[in-house]
């Protein structure tokens, strides 16, 4: 994936390309068995049709399905946990009417199986469009990727009003916050376990593996970074959404756009 010794292309700009963190490149992937990554896959594949199951429910669901495994092992291979020491900022969409581009972003990270490993990826989305904004892919769970792709999201699209995530220790991270906080941009995270507050971004990871992820089976993480950059600009400016009465996310993020400048 990345060419240390490359004439042209320096390892930074090779990990730009790629849509990688330096720090992953530098930081060798850990190594699963087979017995893990199978597991991997299976908490995988339930959580997206029961997004709402804690590492409790998880754990019966696989023992019911013949795995001997407690509920603390489902944990740690449950992604996105909080950090003890972290603080969790309040949630600040409930009651609030969201309509314009650029009034929230969202950010979620989720697991992407390979055929024989694993990679991390994090999606910026703007809530009212459902338009995905930046993403980067990283073979660790470390802050940088996410921030990273937080930075490449206003550099692009200018800046929220308000930024919400989940608990995971990526985003409660000071690296996350911080950027956030030097913004301007108010920081507002789900409640526990509330999975309906982030639910178009679960939405999006649906949708992604089983059109892109799980039909593909990437063997390296070139070919995935390849194959989900095509599926998220097919989702961007081909895909219709029925809520937005047929229009693409691109249309509508546009749309709005334009609408917003007009009333100004």
């Amino acid at each position: 994936m990345i060419e240390p010794d490359h004439p042209r292309l320096s390892i930074v700009r090779q990990c730009e390309l790629a849509s990688i963190s330096r720090s992953s490149f530098y930081r060798a992937p850990t190594m699963e068995n087979e017995t893990t990554l199978r597991l991997m896959r299976l908490i995988d594949e339930q959580f997206l049709e029961a997004p709402w199951y804690g590492s409790r429910q998880m754990a019966r669901h696989l023992r019911r399905n013949g795995w001997c495994i407690g509920r603390h092992r489902v944990r740690r291979l449950m992604t996105n946990e909080p950090h003890p020491r972290h603080k969790i900022h309040p949630y600040l969409l409930r009651h609030l009417t969201i309509e314009q581009p650029n009034q929230v972003w969202c950010a979620d990270v989720t697991y992407i199986p390979m055929r024989r490993g694993f990679l991390y990826l994090v999606a910026i989305m703007d809530w009212a469009s459902r338009k995905v904004l930046a993403w980067q892919l990283s073979n660790t769970m470390e802050a940088d990727f996410c921030v990273a792709a937080l930075e490449e999201a206003m550099a692009r699209h200018g800046k929220p009003s308000i930024f919400n995530t989940d608990q995971g220790s990526q985003f409660t991270s000071f690296a996350f916050t911080n950027t956030l906080r030097e913004a301007g941009i108010r920081i507002s995270m789900d409640g526990r376990g509330r999975w309906m507050d982030n639910v178009f971004i679960e939405r999006l990871w649906r949708s992604l593996k089983y059109e892109c992820v799980f039909l593909n089976a990437f063997e390296t993480g070139s070919e995935a970074r390849t194959g989900i950059g095509r599926w998220i600009g097919y989702y961007n400016a081909d895909r219709p959404h029925s809520t937005f009465g047929g229009r693409t996310p691109d249309e509508v993020y546009a749309m709005q756009e334009n609408e917003e400048k007009l009333a100004a």
